[in-house]
């Protein structure tokens, strides 16, 4: 008898992990659409202030992040080969003279993974990143089904 309720419960977390797993890939999209739209040109490089250490940074694909190097200014990098960079808890960045460049520099994610290659730098308009999201949120309101009922919500009357 608790040898079933003990698989059972272990086939319900099953399920619940593999619903949960959904909404974040989803997530991990727009943000990635997002970001994408927010960009500008590519750039060579960026500067790294000295003895700086990135300010933030988020994954968007195995083959794309963002580096936040202050509070407001953000690039965009396309690496290559990266493994589980979704996955990864920290990461690091090669440079040269505070300067990081596509072709030459990486992105460090520890021990056992391979140094990811930056391909292609594009500096995010955090402005129109946060326009974007704006709309997105005024969109997602908008879509929402009214209550069908007819008493006014409280407040509201």
């Amino acid at each position: 008898m608790l040898n079933k309720r003990v698989l059972m419960m272990v086939v319900a977390g099953a399920l619940l992990a593999g619903c949960a797993s959904v909404p974040y890939a989803q997530r991990l999209q727009q943000r990635q659409q997002a970001y994408n739209a927010a960009a500008g040109a590519p750039v060579r490089s960026f500067r790294l202030i000295l003895g700086a250490q990135i300010y933030s940074w988020e994954p968007l694909s195995d083959t794309q992040l963002v580096v936040y190097t202050l509070p407001t200014r953000a690039y965009l990098l396309d690496v290559w080969p990266c493994n589980n960079l979704t996955f990864t808890n920290s990461i690091g960045l090669t440079s040269f003279a505070d300067q990081v460049q596509t072709g030459f520099d990486k992105v460090l994610q520890g021990r056992g993974y391979v140094p990811c290659m930056i391909k292609q730098i594009r500096p995010v308009d955090l402005a129109q990143l946060k326009l974007d999201k704006a709309a997105e949120e005024q969109r997602h309101i908008d879509s929402l089904q009214r209550n069908g009922s007819s008493t006014p919500a409280p407040g509201n009357g």
